[in-house]
């Protein structure tokens, strides 16, 4: 049997759990708890959801949670050989993949909102409103989609109704048949994250010339913007590299099955968890009025506090 081959399984290995699994699932359980905190601080104080900037934060957390709970299943089932029909594990590649687009698109869309705040003051208000960043989410999921379906358009036209009724491990490379569907795909993403690096690279530029012209806390206020920016651009810059690592571990695939399985854990680890751990540090720890929240709402203690008082 092929690598190509085991793809196409019918029953699961007996894979131990070892350090490596163990490892993901700490990490994984780590970031959806901080996730889960910074959520449900947005929700407790208007503040933040009436606030743009909070409100597309919000979404690059949501956005985080679905991509890190679906591509960890889908680790795990390809780690212990679990074969899924066809059907469902192209539901599983449709929404993790779309969301790896969701993410980088929101990040976009704040620094554009930084762009506006600093060189657009005057007009922040009124450009910057929870309803059009309600809009902004809409036009942002709408764009993840599009992508998705050129790819199910030429996927449908390329196989069989029994096609979905196979078992098979569950990896992207399941589903490109032809090399030139993997072309068509990475043109489209390239496309994509082209557009997204001109327009953060345009609100840095533009923060830049603000920066240099202020003073005295408008000059702080404005570099702190800046830092903000350039942050977002080393996210992006870690999802660009992620457009490489289907042809990557297509390749290893071809060699062995083992070294696929290793490649692919240190792909998840940098290249997917990685940037994923920046979201919260940019607005959930930077950001000096969302961390006094954050520990008024989360680490608050009823408790501690009828102590303190009983002394």
């Amino acid at each position: 049997m092929t690598n190509n081959d085991s793809l196409y399984a019918g029953k699961p290995s007996g894979r131990l759990i070892n350090d490596q699994v163990i490892f993901v699932q700490v990490l994984v359980a780590v970031l959806l708890c901080i996730n889960l905190m910074l959520i449900i601080t947005f929700f407790m104080k208007e503040m933040f959801y009436t606030n743009m900037r909070y409100i597309l934060f919000a979404n690059a957390l949501f956005s985080d949670c679905i991509n890190i709970i679906m591509t960890n299943v889908l680790l795990l089932f390809v780690y212990f050989s679990v074969p899924l029909q066809t059907w469902s594990c192209l539901l599983f590649f449709i929404l993790s993949s779309m969301y790896n687009y969701v993410t980088p698109l929101t990040l976009t869309a704040m620094s554009l909102e930084r762009y506006v705040a600093i060189c657009l003051p005057l007009r922040h208000a009124e450009l910057c409103t929870a309803g059009r960043a309600l809009q902004g989410i809409l036009i942002i999921h709408s764009l993840s989609i599009i992508p998705f379906v050129v790819f199910l358009l030429i996927f449908f036209s390329s196989v069989t109704v029994s096609f979905f009724k196979q078992y098979v491990l569950c990896t992207a490379q399941v589903f490109f048949l032809h090399r030139w569907q993997n072309h068509v795909r990475s043109a489209v993403s390239q496309f994509y994250f082209l557009i997204m690096c001109i327009l953060i690279a345009f609100s840095y530029v533009q923060i830049m010339k603000v920066a240099k012209a202020a003073s005295g806390e408008n000059k702080e206020s404005t570099r702190k913007g800046l830092r903000t920016v350039i942050l977002h651009a080393f996210q992006l810059f870690l999802c660009l590299i992620q457009l490489w690592v289907p042809f990557i571990e297509t390749a290893v695939l071809q060699i062995d099955l083992n070294l696929y399985i290793n490649v692919r854990y240190f792909n998840y680890i940098c290249l997917n968890l990685a940037p994923r751990c920046l979201s919260p540090l940019i607005y959930g720890l930077r950001d000096e009025v969302f961390l006094v929240a954050l520990k008024h709402y989360v680490f608050h203690c009823p408790f501690i506090d009828t102590v303190k008082h009983g002394c």
